[in-house]
């Protein structure tokens, strides 16, 4: 089995998404020994956006087609996802833009588009300042709905999200948050019967 580890947090240690994904991947190297992690840091090491290219030594070589084979070849995705601005990171819009290939991770038909990328789990790791799972700020979430209409649309449809939630609010909050979301890890680490 083999496991892609995505951080595109720029906060480094201070991180709550990358400390989130660190345990999810632990948790599930504990789950299921023998599972082969390949790890990407998108703020550390981000990948260029994606443009049409004309000139080819613009384009460092083959990263996009390294991209989307790391991703084609993942059994599991664990995606650290923190909110910016209600939505993504900018590093890990990035990374999309580079998977999202037609004829490799979905194509057009006539009854409309197909996701080729089916049978993976995705495993997003969220980490928000305010409280947008619920309550009047749940309409300015662009985060969640926008990952799981991507990943939809690549076929994905196993897909959980560990929140933490109004990390930002205080110091017992956050705490609080962190602990909820570390004592859900089981419930997404398991494989589907």
């Amino acid at each position: 089995m083999k496991l892609l580890h995505l951080d595109a947090s720029a906060l480094g240690s201070h991180s709550v998404s990358r400390r989130l994904t660190a345990a999810i991947v632990e948790k599930w190297r504990q789950a299921h020994p023998g599972t082969e992690v390949a790890y990407h840091d998108l703020s550390a090491d981000p990948i260029p956006h994606w443009q049409p290219v004309t000139d080819v030594s613009r384009e460092p070589d083959g990263i996009g087609e390294r991209v989307l084979n790391d991703f084609l070849d993942a059994d599991v995705i664990v995606i650290g996802a923190p909110m910016y601005n209600f939505g993504i990171p900018s590093q890990l819009k990035a990374w999309i833009d580079r998977i999202a290939v037609p004829g490799k991770t979905f194509r057009y038909t006539a009854d409309g588009p197909e996701g080729l990328a089916g049978g993976k789990r995705v495993i997003v790791a969220s980490a928000r300042g305010g409280i947008y799972s619920e309550g009047p700020a749940a309409a300015a979430d662009y985060q969640e709905p926008y990952l799981r209409t991507v990943l939809n649309f690549f076929g994905i449809t196993d897909i959980h999200f560990v929140r933490a939630d109004g990390v930002a609010i205080g110091p017992e909050q956050k705490a609080e948050a962190i602990e909820n979301a570390l004592g859900n890890l089981h419930q997404v680490t398991r494989l589907a019967a």
